[in-house]
């Protein structure tokens, strides 16, 4: 992959109004070179999203746009594809804040995910982040911390994604109009 490629950023899928948000980090090197969400051989994000009972079946990258039908999209804190977040400065994620909040606002989701707890804790300046629903609203929606399902986290297990993400669906369901 050439500077250049690496220079590309991911389209969100995103529409006004969602039940979630996920926002991951940053892209990975695969998903911006395809134009597609979670697209890493070993991401675990659309095994993980159809297990949990999110979608009626496990989606393939390509079809990232079609979360939208059932009321959820996909950001990322920071635009900036990398092979890995921890490619990412502390300043990046920081300066890119402004621009994911507006981002919520704009679009108001009742729920944000964040995938990991890398983006809301240099975000927020805060490094007690837990698991779960958070007592701080972000950009006027509730926000979450699920764990990262890149293949690069193997401190979760499948079984351990599936239920952390099925818990935040239980309630975002639990919250419909």
């Amino acid at each position: 992959m050439t500077n250049a490629d690496s220079a590309q950023t991911l389209r969100d899928v995103i529409a006004p109004g969602l039940s979630i948000l996920f926002c991951g980090i940053n892209p990975g090197l695969s998903a911006a070179s395809t134009g597609h969400h979670f697209a890493g051989r070993g991401n675990r994000f659309w095994k993980v999203l159809h297990r949990a009972g999110y979608t009626s079946e496990e989606f393939r990258p390509e079809n990232d746009r079609q979360l939208l039908t059932f009321g959820y999209g996909l950001t990322a804190a920071v635009a900036r594809p990398t092979a890995s977040a921890s490619q990412l400065s502390r300043a990046e994620i920081q300066a890119a804040a402004a621009q994911l909040e507006q981002k919520v606002r704009q679009y108001a989701p009742r729920f944000i995910a964040f995938l990991g707890k890398m983006a809301l804790a240099e975000i927020s300046g805060r490094r007690d982040i837990e698991w779960g629903l958070q007592a701080d609203n972000f950009g006027g929606a509730r926000a979450w911390v699920l764990p990262n399902p890149s293949g690069l986290n193997r401190s979760f297990s499948l079984d351990a994604l599936v239920s952390a993400y099925r818990e935040l669906r239980i309630a975002a369901d639990s919250m419909r109009d």
